[in-house]
Order: structure tokens, then C-alpha cells, then sequence
């Protein structure tokens, strides 16, 4: 039997001036881990460049 998956996008919201801070994408990645989402990716989507976490998780 093959592994079945979810995936989440969760997109880290830029601060003042457009500015994405690195604490905002740690917190992102620590809150989701904890509750059992693996990241696979991190995209940056057009048009200002939004960091985009892609995670998976085994259903």
C-alpha cells in the first residue's frame, strides 16, 4: 500500500516596509513541526516575493 499525504502552504506575512523577518518564518516552521507537518519547500510567490512554506504531512 502506498503512503497517503496532506500538504499545507502557510504564507509568512512581511512586517512594515515589506521586510520578512527570519524569527517569523522559525516560528512558522516551529509551530507546524510541533504538530506533525514536515517542510518540504519554501517558494517565494510573486508579486512582492512572499515566502511560501509548503509542508506534508502522512494522513
Amino acid at each position: 500500500m502506498s503512503k497517503r499525504w496532506s500538504y499545507l502552504t502557510v504564507e509568512v506575512k512581511a512586517g512594515m516596509l515589506g521586510i520578512v523577518k527570519p524569527q517569523d518564518i522559525q516560528d512558522a516552521l516551529t509551530r507546524h513541526g510541533a504538530l506533525g507537518w514536515e517542510l518540504v519547500n519554501l517558494v517565494f510567490a510573486p508579486p512582492i516575493n512572499t515566502p511560501m512554506l509548503i509542508f506534508k504531512k502522512e494522513e
